[in-house]
């Protein structure tokens, strides 16, 4: 009975150092936040400053895209 009621109070102290080691460990800034929070602070910035096509020029260009590909495909198909 008595080895019972040390086994009981090891294990309460055992999850009592981990409780607070656990606490402590997630104050402190781990690496993997520091180098993502770097990461974020320097993502490119892209800055697009031109005209919409119009419906015409759409439909222009993607025959131009799709003759391109027929030219390509039929290209390596030699």
């Amino acid at each position: 009975m008595k080895t019972l009621k040390n086994m009981e109070a090891i294990f309460t102290v055992a999850v009592a150092i981990a409780c607070g080691a656990s606490y402590v460990s997630s104050m402190q800034p781990s690496a993997t936040r520091t180098a993502a929070e770097a990461q974020a602070s320097t993502i490119p910035v892209v800055v697009v400053s031109a005209k919409r096509l119009t419906e015409q020029e759409k439909k222009i260009s993607l025959i131009e895209e799709r003759q391109a590909l027929l030219g390509n495909a039929t290209a390596s198909m030699l």
